[in-house]
């Protein structure tokens, strides 16, 4: 089948590069000039396991074309998706100034049948007004259909290749049956697609986003409970996780979300809520606490050293928003740095993968490590902001050797309690007690 993808964002690329997997013969579409040139030289702009094997070996069998040709790139395709920016407005709106630019040239340009598929997170109400869009110069029939993707990054080509659902939005019979052809590779297990309606399917997204965003939640004020009342979030985490009705995934306490879909989707539901007149005062709070709780390590730090940071070295492990990515959207350790700094400190910062982009963003603000360990050298502490696999099991004496004092705020809960206590740490983590320095 022929697909075109219009936008070569996160979602964008992993959605051309897969479906190129399975035998299609995707075009992916985007008005950067410079960002195409570089997917054409088989250059992937973002860090994704194994997204780099899948492109290349696509880009090579012809199965995966790149160009700023819109008009080009959705000629012979009989399915388009849009996965384009929808970045939040002031008032925490969805912006579908992208998509709708889109469907208006689309409208121009659709001469046969075509499915146009929202890729993009959109508000409820979203295909209604692309279709509108795309009606005004458009005489050939189409049809626009609803289906989010529910990728986490780090794990993207997985749940691509792999997924648990898939949702589409559609009430039309012909995009039904294209659809389900074009998904068969993917359900082979029998995992299901469900078909709903359009405004249905949008909804579901930021349900499912904005759900997992207040589990998240609810487990940081538990954790910030346990640390009042001497219990171990960690022990609560297994004690309700084991429930079948709660499910072990999305508990683990720490220093709040971030990431291009929670923050966003979670403040455009509470939007629409509005807009409908409805006052959803859950995610009201889970916004407040989130914003909170990206502050709580620095809170931690200032309480250790009696309210003054001035002149301290700190050292920070991780920069992006989680593991095995470099997104750095709404990552909490961008708070964290500005904390440190607004407070006297100076940082020194070490990530894998994130660092170009925190120097794109703040330039010379921090320092840069070559790795882990450079950036301990007379430290007066370490945070850990990101749990890399790297920094599960590090070399816990070299670190000794290096740091001022062995001092470390763990904001992702990584090590034992004991283990801590035995190597001779003051160790300070999320919803647990504080193992404090012998002597």
């Amino acid at each position: 089948m022929k697909i075109a993808v219009v936008g070569t964002g996160y979602v964008g690329l992993v959605t051309g590069t897969c479906f190129a997997e399975t035998g299609n013969h995707v075009t992916c579409v985007d008005i950067n000039e410079a960002k195409v040139a570089q997917l054409k030289k088989g250059e992937v702009p973002i860090y994704e396991p194994h997204l780099d094997l899948l492109f290349d070996r696509n880009i090579k069998q012809g199965r995966l074309t790149f160009t700023t040709n819109l008009a080009e790139g959705i000629a012979d395709a009989k399915i388009i998706f849009l996965a384009l920016p929808t970045p939040p407005g002031e008032d925490g709106s969805a912006d579908l100034k992208y998509i709708l630019k889109v469907a208006e040239e689309l409208g121009h340009l659709i001469t046969d049948y075509k499915i146009v598929i929202n890729k993009s997170t959109v508000p409820v109400g979203t295909a209604e007004k692309v279709r509108d869009m795309i009606s005004k110069n458009c005489k050939a029939e189409f049809d626009v259909v609803s289906n989010p993707e529910f990728l986490r990054e780090g794990f993207a080509v997985d749940d691509f290749m792999k997924p648990d659902r898939v949702v589409i939005g559609t009430s039309s019979e012909r995009a039904k049956k294209l659809l389900n052809e074009l998904y068969a590779p993917f359900v082979r297990s029998g995992n299901p697609i469900y078909f709903m309606d359009e405004r249905s399917s949008e909804l579901t997204k930021y349900a499912a986003n904005s759900f997992l965003a207040m589990k998240i939640t609810f487990m940081n004020e538990i954790a910030n409970l346990c640390e009042r009342t001497g219990a171990n979030v960690d022990s609560v985490r297994i004690g309700i996780g084991s429930d079948a009705r709660i499910g072990k995934r999305f508990l683990f306490a720490g220093i709040g979300y971030g990431g291009s879909c929670f923050p966003k989707d979670v403040q455009a539901l509470v939007k629409t809520s509005s807009d409908y007149k409805y006052d959803f005062s859950t995610l009201k709070s889970v916004m407040g606490v989130n914003d909170k709780q990206k502050h709580i390590i620095v809170e931690k730090l200032k309480d250790y050293f009696k309210g003054n940071l001035s002149g301290k070295k700190i050292a920070l492990w991780g920069l992006a928003f989680k593991p095995d990515t470099d997104d750095i959207r709404e990552a909490p350790a961008l708070n964290i740095i500005d904390d440190l700094i607004s407070a006297g400190a100076s940082v020194s910062a070490f990530d894998p993968e994130a660092m170009k982009n925190v120097k794109q963003l703040i330039g010379e603000k921090i320092q840069y490590g070559t790795n882990e360990y450079s950036i301990l050298k007379d430290a007066d502490a370490l945070i850990i902001a990101t749990e890399w696999s790297l920094f599960r099991t590090p070399e816990f004496e070299k670190m000794k050797s290096l740091m001022k004092q062995p001092v470390i705020f763990d904001g992702r809960n990584l090590y034992d309690l004991k283990q801590m206590e035995e190597l001779g740490f003051y160790y300070n983590s999320i919803g647990r007690a504080v193992v404090n320095l012998k002597g």
